[in-house]
């Protein structure tokens, strides 16, 4: 790691997939210095590194991830969500799909007010951070940091893979090479960000190569409390890491890059924010802005699971083979244990007469059930089909519930508020079950372990998505961007009501993409950064 004395010309707050390649690109120009704060360790893990340790990343108590009890709406119970907590962020601990979202998403945001954030803005992006196995074409990129693969067509379960995607094709969901670049839909085997066999986080793509400049110093281990400012100036933040309690300044701008649930918290915790809520809790109010932490959209992820009569991969991950798969991987970088968290993604219509798919499917060649320990592998083959209806219309939100920054923030993710929303993925159920029905999966699937066959009224699907269905971890639209007031950050991420602060993460997105939020985190960083070295 880098080091200087001087005071920064910018603080970025969260070393994630947003954080990352806004230290990377903000220090290409030698005359500006950032220093990078990120309230994790090390990335250097082999558990990180292999794609398929994220179920040990992902486990109860790991030190790679934070930890939050979310309400999941009305009476139906909390649910715990995850997010990275090391450097590199959620992009060191996710599934590793690489979704960019169709082209109308971002239309749609232009539409709503971020000029610059249009797909004819955001594909220069994409392309440039994009080094695809698939090689260049007008909207896919080749050359840039980030390593993206395709499923090996040959590896262990591709019969039963290549089966699924006949199914799919017959049931009028067709083939493509890459869904990133099809707008209509389609299925095809997973674009993922794993390079060799390894995991390719923000981190290993941008910013360890960033870390070589004398302009960049990385601080882990280190928590924010709160952003200091000078009058309405931001100036730098509270900081405590194993030294105690200090203020890091900066000579131009804070940028928070935490996440759609720290980011917000932050401002909160700093006097920006719901007026009554923060004075309430005797926190002074900077800026009173009500949108900090509403908006919150994510995505209901459901699996549904199918026994078979052979080709899942659930034996392969447990006693002597899963022993096997960790020293093949050691020597070689292949098998299971290369694979990202599904090995196929469709999009599909929850019903039709949609001008474009609504939902997003993975399939992955294992089967979970309820343990003496939580949820583990089946000892019979199975595949899952898990999904969620992509642009959800219900709005959650996060705010503190004290002004200690280690007290936990009251979330609800307020699932399936709308019609719309149950509407769609009560039809995406079905959707799937046409598939799985279709000839080519004949004497292949045996049957429906769930939903299961009992489950077939629309309220008795809706009462199974209520009780089964839970985050897909692409919470985002905490700190909205956009032209009018109510917005909380302008389309260039800058926080109205103050100065030399902004946010740059899943916070400004005015509405989900269509899929994951890896990608669109990473093309999001890049877009304000370009941004920003064009202002001065």
């Amino acid at each position: 790691m880098s080091d200087f004395n001087a005071v920064p010309d910018y603080i970025i707050v969260g070393a994630g997939s947003s954080g990352c390649v806004l230290a990377a690109e903000l220090t290409s120009d030698p005359k500006r210095t950032v220093l990078l704060i990120e309230g994790g360790g090390s990335d250097r893990s082999f558990l990180v590194d292999m794609p398929r340790g994220l179920a040990k990343l992902l486990e109860p108590g790991s030190r790679y991830v934070r930890d939050y009890d979310v309400r999941r709406g009305g009476n139906r119970g909390t649910e715990r969500w995850m997010k990275g907590r090391v450097i590199g962020g959620s992009s060191s601990i996710n599934g590793m799909i690489y979704a960019r979202g169709f082209p109308a998403d971002y239309d749609r945001w232009a539409a709503l007010g971020c000029p610059g954030w249009g797909w004819s803005d955001m594909v220069r992006h994409f392309k440039a951070i994009e080094d695809h196995d698939l090689g260049e074409t007008d909207e896919r990129g080749a050359g840039g940091p980030l390593r993206v693969s395709g499923h090996p067509t040959d590896a262990a379960g591709g019969a039963l893979c290549e089966a699924v995607i006949k199914a799919a094709a017959q049931a009028g969901t067709p083939r493509v090479d890459d869904t990133n670049a099809a707008p209509e839909g389609g299925i095809a085997y997973q674009a993922r960000t794993i390079w060799r066999g390894k995991r390719q986080s923000a981190a290993k793509a941008f910013l360890r190569p960033a870390m070589k400049r004398p302009n960049l110093t990385v601080a882990s281990d280190t928590e924010v409390l709160r952003i200091v400012f000078d009058g309405r100036t931001a100036v730098g933040v509270e900081v405590r890491d194993k030294h105690g309690v200090r203020v890091n300044r900066a000579r131009r701008e804070v940028i928070l890059c935490a996440g759609a649930l720290e980011s917000p918290k932050l401002l909160q915790l700093s006097g920006i924010g719901p007026g009554k809520r923060l004075r309430d809790l005797g926190i002074d109010v900077m800026h009173d802005q009500p949108q900090v932490g509403q908006n919150l959209r994510e995505h209901l992820y459901l699996q549904t699971k199918f026994r078979v009569n052979d080709g899942g991969l659930n034996r392969e991950f447990v006693g002597l083979r899963l022993l096997r798969n960790v020293l093949r991987y050691l020597f070689t970088g292949a098998g299971p244990m290369s694979h990202a968290a599904q090995e196929l993604v469709g999009y599909i219509r929850s019903r039709d007469g949609l001008p474009r798919p609504d939902c997003q499917i993975g399939v992955g060649l294992y089967s979970l059930a309820e343990g003496p320990k939580g949820l583990a592998l089946e000892a019979e083959p199975g595949f899952t089909i898990g999904g969620y209806f992509m642009h959800p219309r219900s709005r959650g939100e996060i705010v503190i519930s004290s002004p200690d920054p280690a007290a936990p923030p009251y979330i609800d993710a307020n699932y399936l508020a709308e019609e719309e929303d149950r509407t769609a993925s009560v039809g995406m159920v079905r959707a799937i079950r046409h598939i799985v029905a279709q000839p080519a999966l004949a004497g292949i699937v045996r049957t429906e372990l769930a939903p299961g066959p009992a489950v077939q009224s629309d309220d008795d699907i809706l009462d199974d998505l209520y009780a089964r269905g839970g985050t897909a971890f692409h919470v985002s639209g905490t700190c909205r961007m956009g032209s009018d007031d109510a917005a909380v950050t302008d389309p260039a991420g800058r926080v109205r009501g103050v100065e030399g602060l902004r946010v740059v993460d899943t916070s400004l997105f005015p509405d989900l993409p269509s899929g994951n939020t890896n990608a669109p985190a990473m093309a999001a960083g890049r877009n304000v950064a370009r941004r920003m070295l064009a202002e001065r």
